[in-house]
This record gives structure tokens, C-alpha cells and sequence, in this order.
């Protein structure tokens, strides 16, 4: 090779350098828990409108809780990545594989948080802001720092973080919490057992191998389809208490039953193979997904809503 190629040379190993580093800083953000995130935040902004809302609160909303989102998944990369390492599932974290050191990813998190909290004070309003800071707490601390490496229940009240979305969507809307808000608060709350528990399941040897006591992986499958079983019949039954107590029409009521009750059937089948004790860990995952196409599908429906008939109740 001439020295004429050499600069060409080094300008394409660098380019591909800062892809890569570009790379790993969105892969510490977690973003497919964002895109789940972000799908409950706009439909709650909707419905708390009654319509759309100006398309710059829109933005600030979902960029600000997109960005505690990220910063909160940054911080637990970083809490976590001695544990990663003994995952197959997360080995090839950036933290793990030494893309982002362990000092650029706690500056990119706090960065990120701080960021997020800004966007939403100044783009939606101060409470948006603040429950935008107890979402990141709530995962940090409470969860990643407190609960995931001491008790099985860790999922159960660490999950709540994940429901504050559609709390800031409402708040940033109406600058208020309301009922509404508590009922999707809560839907959310109920589904994210039977949404990671099938997950910890599949991925049994991984969290046993890190020694983290995920029910999935520490409780027999007969436990655990039990539980996702309780967990979906409150969720479902939580879901319906829009209809009297938030003025849901009848494409959300359609929509929540519809969902429900397949979501309930897939349950129950996990449960009837698990007492047959013919379940594999990997079957478990049917629910897993079957939680993720009901959240799409009630959130769909929320959105809409607002647009076809009037309430049913009040």
C-alpha cells in the first residue's frame, strides 16, 4: 500500500471507530425497553387530551422520557456489569466488552438523566419532571441497587418503575394525576410479572449462574405459572376500571376484553402444561410475547378511543 492511502486508511478506521462507540452508547440506553416504554406514553397523552396535543409537548414528553428511560438503563448497565458477565443473554453488553468504560457510562448516564429532567420541566411542566426523577430513582435504587440481587419479589415492585410513563404522559398533559392515570399506572404494575417472569424462565441458567433470584429461575414452573395466572386475572380485571372510573368508550372496552381474554387463555395454557409438567422454559416465552401484543393492543385502543362514540359511564 502507497503512503497516499494511509490518511484514507486511518480516516475509515476512525469513522467506523465512533460508529461503533456511537453503538455502544445506545445499547447502554436499553432501547427496546424504551420503544415498550414509549408505546403506553403517547396513547395516555391522547386520551388525557380527548385529542391530540400540541405536537411540542408531544416531542418534550417522549424525548424527556425517553432520555430517563435511557439514563436509568445506563445505571443499571453500569450496577450490573459484574453480573453481565456471567450472563449469556447480556455478555455482550458495551460495559462487558469493554466498548464504554465503567467511568464514560456513569457520565453518560447522569448526562442523560439530567437532560431528561430539563426536557420535561421546562418543555412539559414541573411534575412531569419530578416523576420523571422518581422513575430513574425507582429503577436505580429501588430496584437495581436494593432489590434485584436480594429477593425474588424483585420484579414485582422494581417493575414499577416501568409504569411511570404513562404518569408523566397524563401529568404533562394535564398537569395533574388522576384517576385515569392510576388505573394505566396500575395495569401496567399487574402485567409486568407475567410479562419477565416467562423471560427469567427461559433465561434459568443465566440468572442462577449470576446468582440473582429471579422467580423464573429459583421456583418450579408450577409456581411460577400459578402466579403469572393471579397476576393476569388482576391485570385484566384492573384494565375494565377505565370503563366506569375514566370515561373509556367502546373501542378501548372492546379492545380491553378482546386482549384480556386471549391474554388469560394464553396463561391458562402455560398453567394447565405446567401442572401436567409438561412445560419447557422455552415454551414459556409465548407468553412473554402474547404480554407484549396485549400492551400494544390496549394502548392502541386508548388512543383511539378519545376519537369514536362518547364515554360509556358518565
Amino acid at each position: 500500500m502507497s503512503t497516499a492511502d494511509a490518511p484514507v486508511a486511518q480516516s475509515g478506521s476512525a469513522k467506523l471507530g465512533l460508529r461503533r462507540k456511537v453503538k455502544a452508547y445506545v445499547a447502554l440506553t436499553k432501547p427496546r425497553v424504551i420503544e415498550l416504554l414509549l408505546v403506553s406514553t403517547l396513547p395516555t397523552m391522547i386520551y388525557a387530551e380527548r385529542g391530540f396535543p400540541s405536537i411540542g409537548l408531544i416531542l418534550a414528553t417522549m424525548v424527556g422520557g425517553a432520555f430517563a428511560a435511557g439514563s436509568a438503563g445506563a445505571f443499571n448497565c453500569y450496577i450490573d456489569r459484574d453480573i453481565d458477565r456471567l450472563m449469556r443473554r447480556t455478555v455482550n453488553r458495551p460495559l462487558v466488552t469493554g466498548e464504554v468504560t465503567p467511568r464514560e457510562a456513569l457520565a453518560f448516564a447522569w448526562i442523560l438523566g439530567i437532560a431528561s429532567l430539563a426536557i420535561l420541566w421546562f418543555g412539559a411542566n414541573p411534575l412531569s419532571s419530578v416523576l420523571g426523577a422518581a422513575a430513574i430513582f425507582f429503577y436505580v435504587v429501588v430496584y437495581s441497587l436494593v432489590l434485584k440481587r436480594r429477593t425474588a419479589q424483585n420484579i414485582v415492585w422494581g417493575g414499577a418503575a416501568g409504569c411511570f410513563p404513562v404518569l408523566i404522559a397524563w401529568a404533562a398533559v394535564t398537569n395533574t394525576v388522576e384517576w385515569p392515570a392510576i388505573i394505566l399506572f396500575m395495569v401496567i404494575f399487574l402485567w409486568t410479572p407475567p410479562h419477565y417472569w416467562p423471560l427469567s424462565m427461559r433465561y434459568g441458567d443465566d440468572y442462577r449462574n449470576a446468582n440473582v433470584p429471579m422467580l423464573g429461575a429459583i421456583a418450579g414452573a408450577k409456581i411460577v405459572a400459578v402466579q403469572v395466572v393471579l397476576y393476569a386475572w388482576a391485570m385484566v380485571i384492573c384494565s375494565l376500571l377505565l370503563i366506569p372510573l375514566g370515561r373509556a368508550g367502546w373501542v378501548y372496552t372492546v379492545a380491553a376484553v378482546a386482549s384480556g381474554i386471549w391474554f388469560l387463555y394464553v396463561s391458562h395454557a402455560l398453567y394447565t402444561r405446567a401442572q401436567r409438567e409438561e412445560i419447557e422454559d422455552k415454551k414459556a416465552m409465548k407468553v412473554f410475547h402474547g404480554s407484549i401484543s396485549y400492551l400494544t393492543v390496549l394502548f392502541l385502543a386508548l388512543a383511539v378511543d378519545p376519537f369514536v362514540g362518547a364515554p360509556l359511564v358518565g
